[in-house]
């Protein structure tokens, strides 16, 4: 069975794609993205552990 681990990013309007194309090049995979009133929007990631 496959161990995990995760990661929460905000992502900031003007560089999102910068962002997300970063954590994509370090073995992350994006799953979820939640925009809220409070706090802005948040990328949420997982990779296999020890990847």
């Amino acid at each position: 069975m496959t161990a995990w681990e995760y990661a929460t990013v905000p992502l900031l309007p003007h560089n999102t794609k910068q962002i997300l194309d970063n954590w994509g090049d370090d073995g992350w995979e994006l799953v979820a993205v939640h925009t809220a009133e409070v706090g802005g929007t948040v990328a949420f990631f997982k990779r296999p552990k020890g990847a």
